[in-house]
């Protein structure tokens, strides 16, 4: 960022003192414009229209609506804000979730001030900044995703799988698919046994990491 650019930034943090915190840190950081600091979600996207911010970063366990939501929206009304999540979460599926509701930096609390404020330069600069451990989990996951698992699976059971991701009965995506329902037990015996899952919820969460779904 040039020193004679602010860019506005708000900041979601339901936690009082970290918020505080924040603000004190980057209200006064060269080229940051905070224009404004919030407890929730609902708050900061009524705010949006008056703030009209650049950059957001938003905690993810907020209390209401959900930071991931909040990423979502924000994205939806302002599509050039750049977006970072603030968070304790180092699960992978929220991880996946926050960047694909629009965000494109994930900072894990703990990190260091100045980690925080070259973060936000670094997003405003077009770039995509992470913790490391974050980062790694990114390239372990893009990894994966080129390992052929598109094909893991067969066309038949594709079908059942999306069946089960539908919310349908087994007769149903019998009907569906014009099989038995024996042959669908079985092929969600193979499916369960190709994704390594144990039932119906983690072949579904398997399924959609692996972009099979």
């Amino acid at each position: 960022m040039q020193a004679n650019f602010k860019t506005r930034l708000i900041i979601v943090e339901d936690n009082d003192l970290l918020r505080e915190n924040l603000r004190q840190l980057l209200g006064g950081e060269t080229g940051i414009d905070l224009v404004g600091a919030y407890a929730n979600a609902e708050d900061a996207l009524r705010a949006l229209p008056e703030t009209q911010p650049q950059m957001l970063l938003s905690d993810l366990g907020l209390p209401g609506m959900s930071g991931i939501e909040l990423i979502q929206k924000a994205k939806t009304r302002l599509p050039e804000i750049d977006i970072i999540a603030h968070t304790v979460s180092e699960d992978r599926d929220t991880v996946f979730a926050a960047i694909k509701a629009g965000a494109s930096g994930y900072l894990i609390k703990g990190s260091t001030p100045r980690e925080v404020v070259e973060a936000l330069h670094s997003l405003r600069e077009g770039g995509a900044p992470m913790s490391p451990r974050i980062a790694r989990a990114v390239v372990r996951e893009m990894q994966d995703s080129t390992n052929g698992d598109e094909f893991l699976l067969t066309a038949k059971e594709k079908g059942v799988l999306g069946g089960i991701y539908e919310g349908l009965s087994y007769k149903e995506i019998a009907g569906k698919l014009h099989i038995s329902t024996h042959t669908v037990h079985s092929h969600i015996k193979k499916i369960y046994e190709k994704l390594q899952a144990k039932n119906k919820r983690e072949a579904l969460v398997k399924a959609r990491r692996k972009g099979i779904i």
